[in-house]
């Protein structure tokens, strides 16, 4: 009978290990969805800015400008996740060419929340036709991940890109973090890369610039719904933006000795682009 004892023993040992793991396995899958209905909630929560980022940027299209800034993107181009809507990297970008020019700065943001390169060409392409920007950003393609069409990705890109004026500033998707969506964006930007440059555009590397960040952004530089930035990760993309918008208002705006123009002087104080 002795022999029985270590099989016994084993047995027993071996069923407490498999109640452990079960155990872990349950307490992670409660995690995971506790988790995902949390940021379904804040997204829920986000979802409602969308009208009210949408109808700050109409109301301050209406406020003339020296210099023309015209935006297309999506819901990062709106800002959502931003504390408020000038805090995206378009209301950074409008104050940066305020601060570096000394001219006052209109802001026509033609981006749409959930827009694809497919919407942009239905939607923001005829809004566009209608302006003769001085600065023109674009940023589209990242909606486009999630049902991924290569060659509808590409057709809509060509589409948009011959639309646009020799100086716009395009830049390409940012860093996705997570493997299976990053190997769809590398395919995207070599696409999106490779028609900029054979049409001479400006290709601004927000791709690049949002990776160097690191994973450990992804806690600090994320709204709640853990997809849009904050302002702190807009300011990122505002970054990747910056030497391109100097150098496009370098050439289109010379410096000018004085700082701001007296036009500039008088403006409500949540006009795009204060300082």
């Amino acid at each position: 009978m002795a022999p029985e004892r270590p099989v016994a023993a084993s047995v027993a040992s071996a069923l407490l290990t498999l109640a452990v793991l079960a155990a872990v396995a349950f307490a992670a899958r409660a995690a995971w969805r506790w988790f995902m209905a949390r940021v379904t909630r804040n997204s829920l929560i986000l979802n409602e800015t969308l009208p009210v980022h949408s109808k700050w940027w109409r109301d301050h299209a209406k406020v003339r400008g020296e210099v023309l800034y015209v935006a297309m993107g999506d819901s990062a181009a709106q800002g959502i996740g931003a504390s408020r809507p000038d805090h995206s990297y378009v209301g950074l970008l409008a104050r940066l060419m305020r601060d570096t020019t000394g001219r006052t700065v209109r802001v026509v943001n033609l981006s749409v929340s959930g827009a694809t390169t497919g919407l942009a060409v239905q939607d923001q392409l005829p809004k566009l036709a209608k302006y003769r920007p001085d600065v023109l950003t674009v940023s589209i393609g990242a909606n486009d991940i999630a049902k991924w069409d290569e060659d509808g990705f590409e057709r809509n890109l060509v589409a948009i890109l011959d639309a646009l004026p020799p100086h716009a500033l395009v830049a390409d998707l940012p860093f996705f973090y997570f493997p299976h969506n990053e190997a769809r964006v590398a395919v995207a930007n070599d696409i999106l890369r490779r028609l900029v440059a054979e049409r001479g555009l400006t290709l601004v590397r927000l791709h690049r610039e949002t990776r160097l960040r690191g994973f450990r952004r992804i806690f600090t530089h994320f709204a709640n719904d853990w997809f849009h930035p904050n302002d702190h990760g807009y300011q990122v993309w505002a970054d990747a933006f910056r030497p391109a918008v100097l150098a496009a208002l370098a050439e289109r705006f010379p410096a000018e000795a004085g700082g701001a123009s007296d036009a500039a002087e008088g403006l409500p104080a949540d006009v795009v682009g204060p300082s």
